[in-house]
């Protein structure tokens, strides 16, 4: 049996986003197991921290685009391009620094 992954406390926005990143296959494969025993919960992580609004203008097939993947993989589709942001961060800075 798999053990359960504890959310831990964070010391910068920067840690919690690598975490999250990092562990993203566990999470879903408890994010399934949750959905197969019916004990989904909705917004335990979104209200540990207060995060600021940003307000982006995307093209309505981008929309769709991403609605579809985030369906496929569980997720709200807001949360789905949070992480495609975040990943492509990574990506850039890793580019800079090398």
């Amino acid at each position: 049996m798999e053990k359960k992954l504890k959310i831990p406390e964070f010391q910068s926005e920067a840690d919690e986003a690598r975490w999250w990143a990092e562990n993203q296959s566990a999470l879903a494969g408890e994010f399934r197991r949750a959905a197969a025993e019916g004990r989904l919960g909705r917004g335990t992580a979104a209200r540990r921290g207060i995060t600021p609004t940003t307000t982006i203008r995307l093209d309505p097939a981008d929309i769709e685009r991403a609605r579809a993947q985030a369906e496929h993989r569980g997720l709200k589709y807001q949360t789905y391009l949070k992480m495609l942001i975040h990943e492509a961060l990574q990506r850039e800075e890793k580019k800079m620094a090398s």
